[in-house]
């Protein structure tokens, strides 16, 4: 007769492989929840589906977490030229949300703003790897020159924030130069239209 207790033999018959499966796809739901929540998106939430997680705008499809690119972040309101749009000044800087997301991306990668506007960039890392965001003049950005503003070290899921006056007309770009990200492609470009 077996002298083993029926509860530690229970606890022993579920296979190591499949708590694994079960604790991933746990972070993989909580993490396209968190990411639903930071985009602003509404409604329900599909698994399978255009806009869930593995099609359309979702975590594994075109534009989700896990392949393509990050869409622009509808939190971000209207832009300039589209009904709406009041422009930011240093008083009421206007806000825009920034993703860098995995693949070394930035959403939305690039940005539209009005001669002197003041933009507060609100930018989260959506992955495992510490981003910086740098904004200026192109060529300053290009260079990592010093002096072009920027926060550092903006670990996982963190959300810091710059505030910038876009006083010329440019060209302005944005980028992360955290050891190999600018090479890998981790930059935008900023658009100056005139009022």
């Amino acid at each position: 007769m077996d002298s083993q207790p029926q509860a530690q033999r229970s606890a022993q018959a579920i296979p190591t492989w499949f708590v694994l499966a079960v604790a991933i796809l746990a972070l993989v739901v909580g993490t396209a929840a968190l990411t639903a929540t930071l985009f602003g998106r509404s409604g329900g939430f599909s698994m399978m589906g255009g806009g869930g997680m593995m099609g359309g705008a979702g975590m594994m499809g075109g534009a989700g977490m896990m392949g393509g690119t990050w869409s622009a972040n509808p939190a971000n309101g209207p832009q300039p030229g589209e009904a709406g749009f009041v422009a930011g000044t240093v008083a009421a800087p206007r806000v825009i949300r920034v993703i860098a997301g995995p693949g070394y991306t930035f959403s939305p990668s690039g940005i539209t703003v009005v001669r002197g506007e003041t933009i507060a960039f609100q930018v989260t890392t959506m992955g495992p790897t510490t981003h910086e965001f740098m904004v200026g003049p192109a060529t300053a950005v290009a260079a990592d020159q010093e002096g072009t503003p920027e926060v550092d070290d903006i670990g996982m899921m963190q959300t810091r924030s710059l505030t910038f006056t876009f006083e010329g007309d440019g060209p302005y770009a944005f980028a992360c130069h955290a050891a190999g990200h600018y090479e890998a492609g981790m930059r935008g470009a900023v658009t100056v239209v005139s009022s």
